[in-house]
């Protein structure tokens, strides 16, 4: 599993994102070429308990029919309740060091922001780092300040060999930019979950 090609075209969505059928719009996304999904079910309007299990399984098993990982978002409790390829995780989620102790095969990604957040983050147990937000995004509450392509620069000359997934506010028209920066693909939302056209929105990223 080479995750560099995993995090090229990298969906993630919870139903609180969309105005439609989620199991359409990951079927949709599918079709235009995504290469990992992560289920995120968080923020305002998003489901909880036996609902979120539910949908959870629901798009997992279309992943698994499709051969594209499925990626928890630090919801440790639903990593085996969803048997989920990966889990991704922020600075004050679960720690990466214990995710990997107890599950060795996982999938394990990390945000990172900042110089301060590289510094006390332990590349060595994760596999990939979420860089951003790149650009403005209103999708996620509370997000930080967008970091811009810098940091995307930032990260690839001091890592050479680390994979990279820009996110936040990534669209069609400024998608290559994130590429062009030294990231290894670009994670998005909105522009999919909003899109009169998944599919071809997808193959545009």
């Amino acid at each position: 599993m080479n995750i560099e090609n995993i995090l090229r075209k990298y969906f993630i969505m919870g139903s609180q994102n969309c105005t439609r059928n989620p199991e359409i719009i990951l079927q949709e996304a599918i079709t235009g070429g995504i290469t990992a999904f992560q289920y995120r079910e968080k923020g305002t309007g998003s489901l909880t308990g036996v609902e979120k299990i539910a949908l959870g399984k629901r798009l997992r098993t279309i992943c698994r029919n499709h051969g594209i990982p499925f990626i928890i978002n630090d919801d440790i409790e639903l990593i085996e309740v969803l048997d989920v390829d990966g889990v991704h995780v922020g600075q004050d989620d679960t720690a990466p060091e214990i995710i990997r102790k107890k599950y060795p095969n996982l999938i394990i990604g990390l945000s990172i922001s900042n110089e301060k957040e590289l510094a006390k983050s332990n590349l060595n147990v994760i596999d990939y780092v979420g860089a951003g937000p790149v650009f403005g995004t209103t999708t996620k509450e509370n997000a930080k300040e967008a970091v811009g392509l810098t940091w995307i620069q930032t990260l690839r000359e001091k890592h050479p060999e680390l994979p990279i997934v820009g996110i936040g506010g990534i669209k069609e028209a400024n998608a290559h930019l994130v590429l062009d920066a030294g990231a290894n693909g670009v994670s998005f939302i909105s522009v999919v979950t909003k899109s009169d056209d998944v599919v071809t929105t997808v193959k545009n990223l």
